[in-house]
């Protein structure tokens, strides 16, 4: 495995390889050229998790779009977290804006109902959102679903492609399950 020196990594199982991720990035491409193609989206990575995700995803979107961040978390390098924290909000306008917000996971969905919810509140015109893994469980976040989802997985505890364990491991090439 190339995480020798994260003793926190071992024992990994590799749920979904760089094939099926990539796949995966694909058919989400495909159905968001569909949807917002000739909209001129601002697209939303979430930091840090949604910045792998977004970066590969980007490039298979061609049509005019631009390309911002928003910072929002309730882990902070920890295996669980309550309140959100906000740390960065875009710096274009969304007002009147079809927006795109990319992220790495959709688990219980607190999080990311809360930056979809702020920029609904704050006049959005649209609002849509993918998320390169989502989780099979029923602890959602009533209502919470995404818009476009890459990969399913099993209720287990993620990395690689984004996803953190201790803030370590995002960037393994593939999705591995942990027990923490």
């Amino acid at each position: 495995m190339p995480w020798e020196d994260a003793p926190e990594l071992h024992g990994a199982e590799l749920i979904h390889d760089r094939r099926a991720v990539d796949t995966a990035l694909d058919r989400m491409a495909a159905a968001i050229t569909d949807d917002l193609g000739g909209k001129r989206p601002l697209v939303l990575g979430v930091m840090i998790g949604g910045m792998i995700p977004a970066g590969q995803l980007l490039p298979r979107l061609a049509f005019a779009l631009e390309v911002d961040y928003v910072h929002a978390t309730r882990y902070r390098n920890e295996v669980s977290g309550q309140e959100l924290v906000w740390h960065a909000l875009p710096s274009t306008p969304i007002e009147d804006r079809d927006l795109l917000v990319i992220d790495d996971i959709l688990d219980e969905g607190h999080t990311l109902a809360a930056i979809l919810d702020a920029f609904r509140q704050g006049g959005a015109r649209s609002v849509r959102s993918a998320v390169l893994v989502e989780k099979r469980h029923d602890r959602r976040c009533p209502g919470m679903a995404a818009d476009y989802v890459g990969l399913e997985t099993p209720d287990r505890y993620l990395f690689g492609a984004g996803m953190d364990c201790r803030g370590l491991g995002r960037n393994a090439d593939g999705i591995y399950a942990i027990d923490v």
